[in-house]
């Protein structure tokens, strides 16, 4: 931190000082919020970042939670564009995105009831709408349009259950339910990571999703450690990290993949129709070499 104060920050000061001073008070107040007085005139007023050590790691975790909720609105609409485009569900795991869902809104509604920062989880309600969506998606292009209606009324039982009829599950049993969830989260990766090795490539996957959930998962272990004690957020954290570098090594690995499988495909079956030969009326092919016979007349 003093070699950035140092060198970026104070030749900064003249041009930064007096854009502190315009900024609306509304805003100030919100970054208050945030971080509290103490770090708000430390950081902001004086432009100070060596002065209070934990005032820069807590105003670079709420950037990081901001930066991870402000993504988590898009993340996954890539996917569900590339989805309805090609009208096809190949290479996506409709149980990777189901269990994804149980996952997020466990841990939604742990947030919300142990009040923590919603910038620790927020992303967690935004992620879940859009894995919904494509759940549906993946299931109506499999022609299971009835499973894909049973699948929405799944979700909405257990957003009334979890979220607004706190009464039928108890603080307790939301502790282990939570403890679940980083297993579900974990769980979630692995049908999707055999999908695209049974398949031999990435399908329709979207590598936007993939690369963005690998940096959101690692800002959130981050994001975990500055301003949430909880161990069980953090191990599922953790987990789903090292599963999404997998999935991430899977994307590089395969990236052409489809292309040259469908290509070698396509060769093949136009190499089988030239081979064919022309079905005779006595159903027997001439071999190779052989004349064909001809009608002698008779004198």
């Amino acid at each position: 931190m003093d070699v950035l104060q140092k060198n970026v920050v104070e030749p900064l000061q003249p041009l930064l000082q007096p854009i502190v001073k315009v900024i609306p008070q509304p805003v100030h107040d919100a970054i208050i919020s945030l971080i509290g007085a103490p770090c708000h005139s430390a950081l902001l007023f004086d432009l100070d970042l060596t002065q209070d050590p934990a005032c820069t790691s807590l105003a670079i975790s709420k950037a990081l939670g901001i930066a991870i909720v402000g993504a988590s609105a898009v993340v996954k609409v890539p996917q569900i564009l590339k989805l309805i485009n090609s009208r096809s569900s190949a290479g996506v795991s409709f149980v990777s995105y189901a269990l994804e869902t149980a996952s997020l809104l466990i841990t939604l509604s742990y947030g919300v009831r142990n009040q923590f920062p919603f910038s620790t989880y927020g992303e967690s309600a935004l992620i879940a709408v859009q894995d919904i969506a494509v759940g549906v998606l993946v299931l109506i292009f499999a022609g299971r349009s009835a499973a894909a209606a049973a699948f929405v009324a799944v979700v909405a039982a257990s957003v009334y259950a979890l979220l607004f009829d706190q009464t039928l599950i108890d603080a307790q049993t939301m502790s282990y339910l939570q403890a679940g969830a980083g297993a579900l989260g974990i769980a979630s990766k692995v049908p999707q990571i055999l999908a695209i090795w049974s398949e031999g490539g990435t399908g329709q996957l979207s590598a936007f999703a993939v690369f963005n959930y690998l940096v959101g998962s690692l800002s959130r272990i981050f994001t975990t450690l500055q301003e949430v004690d909880d161990k069980l957020i953090l191990y599922g954290f953790i987990a789903g990290f090292s599963l999404n570098v997998i999935l991430a090594g899977q994307m590089l690995y395969y990236w052409n993949a489809p292309a040259q499988k469908q290509k070698a495909s396509g060769s093949k079956k136009s190499q089988a129709a030239e081979k064919a030969p022309i079905a005779q009326s006595s159903g027997v092919s001439p071999k190779p070499g052989s004349k064909t016979p001809t009608t002698r007349r008779r004198g």
